[in-house]
Order: C-alpha cells, then structure tokens, then sequence
C-alpha cells in the first residue's frame, strides 16, 4: 500500500507520471492564455506575424511567472501547484488604452510596468483590503467582466467588427462590413460551441477539462478543409526565437493608464488571495499571511515581467487549482515542469503563428464558453451572497453592474468629460469595481478581516473560470 508523503506539496513524482501531468495542467489552461494577446493584438490592428509574437511574449512570461510562484525564491512565491497566465480582468482597459491613440501598445506596456512595481510594493497590504471585496463585490466585479468580454466573443463569431472605418470625401465614415456573420462562419462558430457543449456532456475526466481547447482543434481542422485557415506563415515561422525584452519599444508611462492598471492589479491581487487560501485548503498546507505576502509580490513580479518581455498582468489560473483537486496531485513540481513547458512554447515561435492563424469564427465559437463562464462564476459566487438577510446588497450589484454597463451600451457617455480620464471611465470593469465597492461600505460597512479571509476562500472555491 503506497505511504502518503509527509508533505504531498513537496513530493517529487517520477518522469514518467510528472510530464504527463504537468502537460494535463499546460493543456487546461492553453486556450484562456492565448486568448488575451490575441483579443488585444486584433484590436491593435497588428500585424499577424505581431500578433504572433505577442503569443510567443506570453507563453514565454507565462512559463517565467509560474516558476515563480511555483517553485519561488526567498520572499517571493506562494510555493503551492500554481498555473499563471494573464488575467481577463485587464483586457477591458487595455482594449481602452489601445483606442487611445495617444496610449496605444507601448502606453499598455507602460502600465503593466507601473501595476507590476505597485503591486510588488502593496503585496504585505493587500490582505488587509479583503474587507472591501467580500463574496458581493468579488462576484459583480466577475460578473460584469465575463458580461464585457462576451462582446469580444460575439464579434470573433461574427468574423470581426460588424463596422469598417472608411474614408468618404476626406471623412473617416463607419460602414458595415460585408463579410461580418457570414452564413458559412457563423456555421463553424457553432460547430465549435457544440463540439465542447459534447465533450463537456458526454467527456469524462482529462477529455472534460480539455474540451474548449478540443473545440478549437475541431473547428480549425473544418476551417482548413473550406480553405478558411492559412498555413503558411507557419510553414515560415522559424522553430525557435528568443523572446527579446521591450521587442515594440521602450514602454511610455501615461499616469491615468498606470492608475488604472494598479486598480485592476488590486482586484486580481484580492482573488489571488482567495485563490490561494482554497488551494490551502485543497492541498492541505495551510497558508498564512507571510505566505499570501510571497504570493502575491510573485503576482507583481510576474506583471512586471510581463510589462518587460511585451506582454500582460499575470494571475493564477482558477481552472487549474480546480485541476488539482480533481486530480488529488498536489505536488507543486508538477506545475514547475508545467512552467518549464510554457517556455518552450514561448521560445517556439511555429505555435504561435498556428494559433495566430486560427480564424476568429473557429476562437468565436470557443469565447462564447470561456467568457460566458467567466460571468457564470460571477454568478456563483453571488449565489452565495446573502440577499434575503441583507436585501441592501441587491443595490449594490444592481447599481454596479448599471456602472459597468455605461462603455458598453453607450460609448460616447463620457465623451465631453477630461480626455485624460477615458482610460478609466472607458472600463466597465473599472468603473463597476468602484462601484461596488463603495456601494458596500456605504451600506454594509467593513467587516472583519478573519470573516473576510473565510468568505474569500469560500468565493475562490466557486470560480473556476477560464
């Protein structure tokens, strides 16, 4: 009968069952990594060979944060089975700052650098915040994310933009793009969304957590076969490339854009903090606060990192906590050989010009899942939320997620207010965090930081966004 280790965080599995495993985790969160450089790539209008390398950027920084977090140095990383990759709580803002022409991608990467300095800075504080984003803040904030990000999902299933900006006489005119929800792509976005609705039905295990990526497949291989899919630039991308820092140019700092990335920081700092409590709990090793601390200035150096090798904010992957406790391996060198394989993708530039040429209806089919769950955990964790006892807290979400509809429905509401502020009142996501948590102080004041810390953990064990 096999003897459990002394402590199973620390046990070192063989090869042969360590690389199949941190594969799995690699696999499960592959399709939520690259989605990020590819929905701000896109809205940047860069090139494909860019928006390539953007990928490769962000593999290769996925791979740098997580052996970070995972295996850590003195003061730095939470030493539990930790996935990084970047967090969609970021792209509201950034798709903000890149329709700045004065921000654009090297003012993103100005606040990356900035949120990641701040929250190297904040990390000891942060815990002591979690009385402002309890179970009803938390989950609006997730909810209005998953709501925003649908319109990137709804768009890529349409093939696009529904509008093309034209110039007519001299004026720039948006005119309506006539290969927008052709009959053909919107037939493969829905192939791909029933593909993974079937393996997340009738797949069992390693097959269920895998299915968006599945879907992916599916709907490529159909797009090559209609002559949709592209391969040559593939065929030209070399097999390996280093990631070189500052690859665009040396980042500008815009002090707006750097605010509002050290807000969002603070909000992917906070659920980090649940985050990592529940692994606590799932692997049995208790986390205290120096080790949240550790943690989270991994949270900021990652982000740093990112700002530097021309990529986003880092986070921990939800879907791979989840992972953990549905495989009961809670050795962390699993997602140390998991790190290890996510920079060598990153150093591969041959895959990141493959998922570069994935068509937007084939990733369409698969946003409407990935961003739809992302809303749903919003969703859960205000299941859990106490509306009957504290029927104030139906205001606070209410007027919040009001708050963060404003961008969407109507972008021009701000239009006549201090351009220097549309960065920030461009974000529904911003603007909702706000919102929401001053609606609860106003309301229900701050409770204490032990009751806090339960109902983050609590909160983290519902999500399992992508």
């Amino acid at each position: 009968m096999p003897v459990e280790p002394a402590d199973p965080v620390e046990e070192m599995l063989p090869p042969a069952r360590l690389l199949p495993l941190a594969v799995q985790h690699v696999l499960v969160m592959y399709a939520g990594a690259v989605a990020v450089p590819l929905i701000i790539g896109r809205a940047l209008g860069l090139r494909p060979e860019e928006v390539a390398f953007l990928i490769s950027a962000d593999l290769f920084a996925c791979g740098l944060a997580t052996l970070i977090q995972s295996a850590g140095f003195r003061g730095v990383g939470i030493r539990l089975p930790v996935m990084m990759g970047v967090t969609f709580a970021s792209v509201g803002p950034m798709l903000s700052m890149a329709a700045a022409p004065e921000v654009g991608l090297l003012g993103i990467y100005g606040s990356v650098i900035g949120a990641g300095v701040f929250g190297l800075l904040v990390a000891p504080f942060v815990s002591r915040l979690l009385p402002l984003f309890p179970p009803v803040v938390t989950g609006t904030i997730i909810l209005v994310i998953g709501i925003s990000l649908m319109r990137v999902g709804i768009n890529w299933a349409g093939g696009g933009q529904p509008t093309l900006t034209k110039m007519i006489d001299g004026v720039p005119a948006a005119v309506p793009n006539p290969n927008y929800a052709q009959a053909g792509g919107l037939g493969i976005a829905l192939l791909v969304l029933l593909t993974i609705l079937g393996l997340i039905r009738w797949g069992r295990g390693f097959l269920a957590n895998v299915a968006v990526l599945l879907g992916i497949v599916a709907g490529s291989v159909v797009a090559a076969f209609l002559g949709l899919m592209h391969l040559d630039k593939v065929a030209a991308a070399p097999w390996f490339a280093p990631v070189m820092p500052f690859h665009f140019g040396w980042p500008q700092f815009h002090l707006v854009p750097i605010a509002t990335m050290c807000v969002v920081m603070i909000v992917v700092m906070i659920e980090s903090t649940g985050m990592f409590l529940a692994l606590g709990e799932i692997t049995g090793r208790p986390v205290s606060q120096k080790d949240l601390a550790r943690g989270l200035r991994a949270d900021g150096l990652g982000t740093l990192l990112g700002g530097i090798f021309n990529t986003f904010p880092y986070t921990s992957f939800s879907q791979n906590v989840g992972l953990v406790g549905v495989t009961g391996v809670r050795s962390r060198h699993v997602t140390v050989a998991g790190g290890l394989i996510m920079l060598a993708l990153g150093l591969a530039p041959k895959m990141a010009a493959l998922v570069e040429a994935v068509p937007q209806v084939v990733l369409g089919g698969a946003g409407l899942v990935m961003f739809g769950m992302v809303a749903a955990t919003g969703a859960r964790i205000l299941a859990g939320v106490d509306f009957r006892g504290q029927p104030k807290n139906q205001f606070v979400v209410a007027i919040a997620v009001g708050f963060g509809m404003i961008p969407l429905v109507a972008p021009t509401f701000f239009r006549n207010l201090p351009h220097a502020l549309h960065p920030l009142l461009e974000s529904g996501i911003l603007l909702a965090s706000i919102a929401a948590v001053l609606l609860n102080a106003f309301f229900n004041g701050l409770g204490s930081p032990e009751r806090a810390g339960r109902e983050a953990s609590a909160a983290a064990a519902a999500a399992e966004h992508v």
